[in-house]
């Protein structure tokens, strides 16, 4: 395992909170082992917006204690074994939430605000479980209620992505909730499958897609790090592997045996 990686995992420390992206926009399968190596549990994970085979393995290695999301599954390979155990176990805590009212926290700890207001979730009954999101009158027009959601402010958010520059400046591309992730963060950790000499935010056609070198505590090398999930413009998702996990992971000891295996260069 690569000390960079390492590096990266020794700034977690016990009792954080991360958050984590969604299968599709870059999620750093490279750190997870270097995360459960590392061992700092008593975790509060927050999917952005969905949680998949990164947040069940740290739920399976035991290093997690609160999952804020709209979901977990594995897409296509079925539903997120140690998850779903966990959640019948009673052994982690579940933080129901919507897609949009994830975005809203974090774009309120983006703006330094406590709170962003939003409509979508009134009459649902979502809301019965969630009493820190509160429904107050529209101060501006009475007889108007509107939800309160809470500023969502992570000790760290980790991703992966095709590139960085030599100064730290990340390329993102279209993918805004990695961004959104990193503005709301106190820092940031990414892993790349390169890294380049020029600067991305030089270049024309790369400086609208790049999160820069400001918002980011650290950058690692690592080749393939989104695998089995595919990364935009990159590498597609190998499915057979996830669902390999999904099948191996139904119990505990079949994580353990799939865990303790080497994984692919």
């Amino acid at each position: 395992m690569p000390d960079d990686l390492r590096a990266l995992a020794s700034r977690v420390r016990p009792g954080m909170s991360l958050a984590l992206p969604v299968d599709y926009a870059g999620v750093s399968m490279a750190m997870t082992r270097p995360l459960i190596d590392h061992g700092a549990g008593d975790l509060h994970l927050t999917c952005v917006p969905t949680g998949g085979l990164q947040v069940d393995q740290l739920i399976g290695a035991g290093l997690v204690r609160r999952v804020e999301t709209s979901a977990v599954s594995l897409g296509e390979a079925g539903g997120a074994p140690r998850f779903n155990q966990a959640v019948r176990d009673g052994s982690i805590q579940i933080l129901d939430a919507t897609c949009p009212a994830i975005h809203a926290g974090l774009m309120a700890a983006q703006k330094g605000v406590p709170f962003m207001p939003m409509r979508g979730l009134i009459g649902s009954d979502i809301l019965a479980n969630r009493p820190e999101w509160r429904v107050i009158d529209n101060p501006l027009a009475g007889g108007d209620p509107i939800v309160l959601i809470p500023a969502i402010r992570p000790d760290v958010a980790i991703f992966h992505a095709p590139m960085a520059d030599r100064e730290g400046n990340v390329w993102i591309g279209r993918r805004r909730e990695l961004a959104a992730m990193a503005y709301a963060a106190t820092q940031t950790l990414v892993t790349v499958e390169r890294i380049v000499d020029r600067s991305l935010l030089a270049d024309e056609l790369t400086a609208a897609g790049t999160l820069p070198a400001l918002y980011v505590a650290a950058v690692a090398l690592a080749p393939r790090g989104a695998w089995p999930y595919g990364l935009w413009g990159e590498y597609a998702a190998d499915t057979a592997e996830l669902m390999r996990y999904a099948a191996a992971a139904r119990t505990a000891q079949g994580f353990a045996d799939y865990m303790a295996q080497k994984v692919p260069a």
